[in-house]
């Protein structure tokens, strides 16, 4: 088990609320991608290891992928999925699925929050990774939501947040 101390943890918008939507060829898909990478980059130098992702569909998932592919280049630091449920991917796209299914193959842990869909395991999902991290890097670009809910109860417990949205969007940074 990782230390709390080396652990980070990722929460972000789905594609509808993202400013490029689905379309990861865009720009602004791109200034993520890069502010991310030079993040993560900079957690693994000072000694963050571990990281915890909802592998929900829009950042989530690129936030995965981008661990995987630093995983190439820094020894040591291990990815773990946090599903709120088995039945997470059921709706998804086809496309979706094969996507889940193959980052969370490459994934070291997978820890499986609620044996079942039900209306508290987003949350609780979102809970436990805040719980286990030290750091909760974010996207949020709303006041409602769960990535905002997940971001305030972050700040409620004292961790560090780190949020790659515009700058605008302080609210996100607000305990209340």
């Amino acid at each position: 088990m990782t230390a709390i101390e080396e652990t980070c943890c990722f929460t972000g918008h789905r594609p509808q609320r993202l400013p490029w939507g689905g379309a990861e060829e865009a720009d602004a898909c791109a200034a993520f991608l890069l502010s991310l990478r030079t993040e993560l980059v900079r957690l693994i130098s000072v000694g963050y290891r571990h990281f915890v992702c909802g592998m929900a569909i829009g950042t989530d998932i690129l936030f995965a992928e981008t661990v995987l592919a630093l995983k190439q280049s820094f020894t040591g630091i291990t990815l773990e999925a946090a599903v709120p449920c088995p039945e997470q991917p059921d709706k998804w796209t086809v496309a979706q699925r094969v996507r889940y299914g193959a980052v969370l193959d490459k994934c070291d842990e997978v820890t499986v929050v609620s044996p079942r869909y039900d209306g508290d395991c987003m949350m609780k999902r979102n809970r436990y990774m805040v719980d286990k991290s030290a750091v909760v890097l974010a996207y949020c670009r709303a006041r409602s939501g769960g990535t905002a809910a997940t971001v305030r109860y972050a700040r409620q417990q004292n961790k560090a947040v780190i949020n790659l949205s515009d700058r605008r969007s302080e609210k996100c940074y607000n305990k209340s």
